[in-house]
C-alpha cells in the first residue's frame, strides 16, 4: 500500500512514521509513506495556502489552488489511483469498519485540513471526509496519523500474529476481553482459573462472554450492531439489567 499525506507541517510526521510498528511496516515493504508540503504547490513568494473567507467571519480558509494541484500531481505519480481523504470534523466518523475499508485500498492520499476548513470546491476532488471524533483539533495532522496507524497495522505481514488484528477491540464489534500475563497471582489478585486450564475451547467461550460483558458495561451502544446469538444478546441484557439494579441499590443506600 502507498499512503501520501499532504500537510503544511510535514516535519511533524517524521518521528511518527519512522518509529515502532509504522517503521517496521515500511522496512517490511508492507507500506510506503510519502509526506508532502502543501506549500510546494503555491505560486506566490509567500507560499500562501490560506485566505480570508468571502462574506467575512473569523479565521482563515485553505485555498483551493494548492490542494487541487497537489492531488492532480500526486495522482499522476503512481499508476495506482489514490483514494483521496480529507480530515474534517464534518466527515464520516472513523471506526474499525471504515479502517478495514481503507486498508483494502491500494493507495490513500490524505489531505490535512487546517484553520476554519477548506474551500468548499476542494470537496469535488475528495472521495471521503473523515473525522476521528466530535471535538476540535488545531489541524488534520493528528487525525491523519490515527488513520495511518489504524490502516497500516491491518496490512499483511505487519503484525507478528495475524490473529492479533482479528481478536482485538472492535474487530468483533465488541470491546476486547480481559487479558492477563505472569505472574498468575499478584498482590492477592489471581488470574481466572479457566485461563490456566489449557482447555482452548472453554477459554475461547470465556473470552467471548467476557467481551460481551465488558461491552455491555462500557459501550452498550456497540451491542446494537454486534453480531450476537440470541443467547449472547440475552446474556448482555442480563448484565445491563443487573448493573442497573446494583446502581439503584447503591443510590438507595
Amino acid at each position: 500500500m502507498r499512503i501520501d499525506i499532504v500537510s503544511i507541517f510535514p516535519e511533524i510526521f517524521e518521528p511518527v512514521l519512522g518509529g515502532s510498528m509504522l517503521g517496521i511496516a515500511q522496512d517490511r515493504g508492507a507500506v510506503e509513506f510519502f509526506v508532502h508540503d502543501l506549500r510546494t504547490w503555491t505560486d506566490d513568494k509567500h507560499r500562501t495556502t490560506d485566505d480570508y473567507p468571502f462574506g467575512g467571519g473569523p479565521g482563515m480558509v485553505m485555498k483551493p489552488e494548492p490542494l487541487f494541484r497537489a492531488v492532480r500531481t500526486l495522482a499522476a505519480a503512481d499508476p495506482r489511483q489514490p483514494f483521496v481523504v480529507l480530515t474534517c470534523p464534518q466527515g464520516r466518523r472513523l471506526d474499525q469498519r471504515l479502517v478495514e475499508e481503507l486498508a483494502a485500498k491500494d493507495r490513500l492520499l490524505i489531505l490535512c485540513g487546517r484553520y476554519e476548513g477548506v474551500d468548499e470546491r476542494v470537496r469535488d476532488i475528495v472521495d471521503l471526509e473523515i473525522s476521528i471524533g466530535d471535538y476540535v483539533l488545531t489541524g488534520g495532522e493528528l487525525p491523519a496519523m490515527v488513520i495511518v496507524d489504524a490502516v497500516t497495522r491491518l496490512q499483511p505481514g505487519v503484525l507478528a500474529s495475524p490473529a492479533s488484528a482479528q481478536e482485538e477491540s472492535f474487530s468483533w464489534g465488541l470491546l476486547e476481553y480481559p487479558q492477563y500475563t505472569r505472574p498468575a497471582s499478584f498482590e492477592g489478585r489471581d488470574v481466572p482459573e479457566i485461563l490456566l486450564s489449557g482447555d482452548h475451547k472453554r477459554i475461547a467461550e470465556w473470552r467471548r462472554l467476557e467481551a460481551i460483558r465488558r461491552t455491555a458495561l462500557r459501550r452498550p451502544d456497540l451491542l446494537q450492531t454486534a453480531s450476537l446469538t440470541d443467547e449472547e444478546r440475552a446474556f448482555a441484557e442480563r448484565v445491563i439489567a443487573e448493573t442497573a439494579q446494583d446502581d439503584e441499590e447503591i443510590h438507595r443506600d
